[in-house]
């Protein structure tokens, strides 16, 4: 096992790049965050999404403030989290932005349910939490999002999909017990 090579923390583009890298190798769901609002209906793949507290049921998503859809989650503050399944990798790519399709497109398909306050929703979701950015802060590049939950739909099947190394990984549900 060869040794880390120390990071040049004074090189910001060094550190980013290290930054990165090691994010790469930590293993995420992988989610499709929904919204609809007076600013619009728009959706987001994210893996920067975790848990805070189940008192109120709490969890907070992380979006990049230069993406042209911040401004509609930031400003509609309704929310839904699509946690994938394994089968619905296409549709990460969709919302990654990584095809042509459109976001009207995206929508259009045959996919979806209207929530809470018409917030798109995932019929086939491994999870789904809808609910309201209760507070945001700014960090970097990136707004912190709190969003407390009022809506929580949750299946018993189907596989998992994460994202590590940089890449899309199907997880069959049968390995957790393994």
């Amino acid at each position: 096992m060869s040794a880390l090579p120390r990071p040049d923390f004074t090189d910001p583009d060094q550190a980013r790049k290290l930054f990165r890298q090691a994010m790469s190798h930590l293993g995420a769901a992988v989610n499709v965050i929904t919204t609809m609002g007076a600013h619009g209906r728009c959706g987001i793949t994210a893996s920067a999404v975790c848990s805070v507290t189940d008192s109120p049921p709490t969890l907070l998503v992380c979006i990049n403030r230069s993406s042209a859809m911040h401004a509609a989650f930031a400003g509609n503050r309704n929310v839904c989290v699509n946690v994938l399944p394994g089968h619905l990798e296409q549709i990460a790519r969709h919302f990654a932005g990584l095809t042509p399709l459109s976001m009207d497109e995206r929508f259009s398909l045959p996919v979806w349910d209207a929530g809470t306050n018409g917030v798109p929703v995932l019929r086939d979701a491994l999870a789904s939490l809808q609910g309201t950015i209760v507070e945001a802060k700014e960090v970097g590049s990136h707004s912190v999002m709190f969003v407390e939950t009022h809506d929580i739909r949750v299946r018993d099947d189907g596989d998992s999909l994460i994202y590590f190394d940089r890449n899309f990984h199907r997880v069959p549900r049968g390995c957790a017990s393994q």
